[in-house]
């Protein structure tokens, strides 16, 4: 192989090293280090983490305040809103998430559930289907929306 080709495979598969796997970020979060950067940040994951809900809206919506554009923020709302039982909050902060961030994962995962929890099948496996596009090789998000879907369409006879 000529040097110069052998430097860019070098370099190349150095570059590679340095990229994040998108294994190792928690399923419903697109940017992971974000709490490490913000308080409230980290104050809102650790609530989520103790099913403090309304202290994890608390600390989120301080955060949104700051970070209109982030997508795993407006996702943690949605999951925190859809916690406490309100729904509408809910839906629309899952919807922000996948306008700023149509391919988000968790985003489409937690609003699928929603659906669910509302009666609503047909929006729930739009969000699997949206994820079965997303998702080029397996992943926890499909996997947990589908068992979810059919354990609701076992318990409804849908």
């Amino acid at each position: 192989m000529p040097i110069n080709r052998l430097m860019a495979v070098a370099l190349i598969g150095s570059a590679l090293a340095f990229v994040p796997c998108a294994g190792v970020a928690e399923p419903f979060e697109e940017s992971p280090a974000a709490a490490g950067l913000d308080p409230d940040y980290a104050a809102g994951k650790k609530a989520i983490e103790a099913g403090q809900w309304k202290a994890a809206v608390k600390a989120f919506a301080s955060v949104a305040l700051r970070d209109t554009r982030n997508a795993d923020i407006q996702n943690y709302l949605g999951y925190a809103y859809r916690n406490l039982g309100e729904f509408d909050l809910a839906f629309k902060h899952y919807g922000r998430a996948l306008e700023l961030s149509p391919r988000h994962r968790g985003a489409h995962e937690y609003i699928g559930e929603a659906y669910l929890m509302n009666g609503n099948l047909a929006k729930a496996e739009e969000h699997l289907a949206a994820l079965e596009r997303i998702c080029l090789l397996p992943c926890d998000e499909y996997d947990v929306l589908r068992k979810k879907i059919a354990g609701y369409r076992a318990r409804t006879n849908q």
